[in-house]
C-alpha cells in the first residue's frame, strides 16, 4: 500500500496513520522515552520508525485477531529501540562538536622531527655549561640537587644556569616560546 491509496472502507492510509498516532502516540512515545533514557529525539524517531512499519504492514493491523493494535505497535516499538540500543554500543561513543573544539591538538610526525631540529641547533647555540644544566635537568630529568651533585655545582647556581639558558632558547627559538614555560 502506498500513502494516499484508497483503502477499501473509504479511508486513506494517511488518515489511518494519523489515527492511529493520535489514539496510540502518547503511549508509545511514553514507552520508547523510558526505553532511550529521557531522550526524546531517539524516542520521537522510534515513533515515526514504529508508524511507519505500521504503514509498511498495515495487514497486522486489519487483523480480527486481538481488538487492540496498541500491543503491536508498542512491542514494535520496544524491538526497534533495543536494536537502536545494542547498534550504538556496537559503535564508538559520539562525540559532540564542544567535547572536539576543546581536545588538544597534537603535533604530527613531521611538525615533531622538525622541531626536535630546531630545538638541537638551539641547545648548541648555548654555552657548554648552560647546555650541560639543560640536557641534565630538562632532557635526563634530573632534580635540581641531582644535577647539583653531578656538576659538582651550589644547587642555586643550577637554578640561575637552567633560567638563563631557557631565556636564551626563547630568544633562539620565538616561535616556540609557549612551549619554554
Amino acid at each position: 500500500m502506498t500513502a494516499g491509496t484508497t483503502i477499501t472502507d473509504g479511508t486513506t492510509a494517511e488518515h489511518e496513520l494519523a489515527a492511529l498516532q493520535r489514539e496510540h502516540g502518547r503511549p508509545l512515545f511514553a514507552l520508547l522515552l523510558r526505553l532511550c533514557d529521557g531522550d526524546r529525539q531517539r524516542a520521537e524517531d522510534l515513533v515515526q520508525e514504529t508508524l511507519v512499519r505500521a504503514w509498511q504492514h498495515p495487514e497486522a493491523l486489519r487483523t480480527d485477531a486481538f481488538e487492540s493494535v496498541r500491543p503491536w505497535l508498542l512491542t514494535v516499538g520496544r524491538r526497534l529501540a533495543i536494536d537502536a540500543r545494542r547498534a550504538r554500543q556496537a559503535r564508538p561513543p559520539e562525540v559532540g562538536d564542544a567535547i572536539l573544539e576543546n581536545a588538544r591538538v597534537c603535533a604530527d610526525h613531521a611538525e615533531r622531527s622538525a622541531a626536535t631540529v630546531d630545538v638541537r641547533e638551539a641547545v648548541k647555540t648555548l654555552t657548554p655549561e648552560h647546555r650541560e644544566v639543560l640536557v641534565l635537568v630538562y632532557f635526563q630529568g634530573a632534580s635540581m640537587a641531582e644535577a647539583a651533585q653531578a656538576l659538582g655545582i651550589p644547587p642555586g647556581t643550577v637554578k640561575s644556569r637552567a633560567y638563563y639558558a631557557l631565556r636564551a632558547l626563547r630568544r633562539v627559538l620565538p616561535g616556540y616560546a609557549a612551549d619554554l614555560r
